[in-house]
């Protein structure tokens, strides 16, 4: 945990895109992640649109970038927060970066900021498409992080929004599992997580109701745990 928060992380925020009541909830999270040393919103400020993250971008001691939009068929803050990307991105000075979007016109810009080698974390709303979740080495759902309770979140299988239960991880686990290669029954839960998160970049025990994979591991009526040392560990009941 001491390596992860000192992660120096590069925060770029499309204003137009997420509401500005979930400022806060975003970047408490991000802090846990690492440093948000860089911490720029983008928008075209002359709108009342952004009236609500006009105070925020004071009070959580962000940057705002005026991207004026020429036409209203273009939307002038994505191309400003892309260019500014590709700047940031060729200084070096970053472990990672963090495309807060709903906006599947991302997508592009994660696949090539981790073709570089560094992080990225996506952070948007349950609407956001795969693209854009699957682009990013880590998707954190807004719904999980907000103070309000999380009702709804993604069902893969439809595409649909809904609310999850712990049994509807199930597969995510049994997938990990089928990947990992080895002759033993227990599997350990850190390995089980590198790898659900690694096929699932949006994968949060958050979305099934569970605040840690460790409590949800538990609640998972097809497995059984326990401890060894310091460990937990994980068995298939069947």
């Amino acid at each position: 945990m001491a390596e992860e928060t000192q992660k120096l992380l590069a925060v770029l925020i499309d204003a137009d895109n997420i509401p500005a009541k979930f400022a806060p909830a975003i970047l408490a999270e991000i802090k846990v992640l690492g440093t948000p040393a860089l911490r720029r919103v983008y928008g075209d400020w002359s709108s009342d649109r952004l009236n609500g993250w006009k105070g925020m971008v004071a009070d959580l001691g962000m940057v705002a970038r005026q991207e004026t939009a020429n036409t209203r068929a273009k939307n002038a803050s994505d191309i400003g927060l892309v260019i500014d990307a590709m700047d940031i991105l060729h200084t070096g000075r970053f472990d990672g970066f963090v495309l807060v979007s709903s906006d599947s016109d991302f997508t592009a810009l994660a696949n090539r900021v981790r073709e570089n080698g560094l992080e990225v974390i996506g952070v948007g709303e349950g609407k956001t498409p795969e693209s854009l979740r699957n682009a990013c080495t880590r998707f954190i759902m807004i719904e999980n992080i907000v103070d309000e309770p999380a009702s709804t979140a993604p069902n893969r299988a439809k595409g649909a929004v809904r609310a999850n239960l712990p049994d509807d991880a199930t597969p995510l686990v049994i997938e990990a599992m089928d990947k990992i290669d080895q002759d033993d029954d227990w599997y350990t839960l850190g390995q089980l997580g590198q790898f659900i998160r690694a096929a699932h970049p949006d994968f949060d025990p958050r979305t099934y109701g569970r605040k840690k994979l460790s409590d949800l591991a538990r609640d998972l009526k097809r497995f059984e745990t326990r401890k060894k040392g310091n460990q937990l560990e994980v068995r298939r009941l069947d």
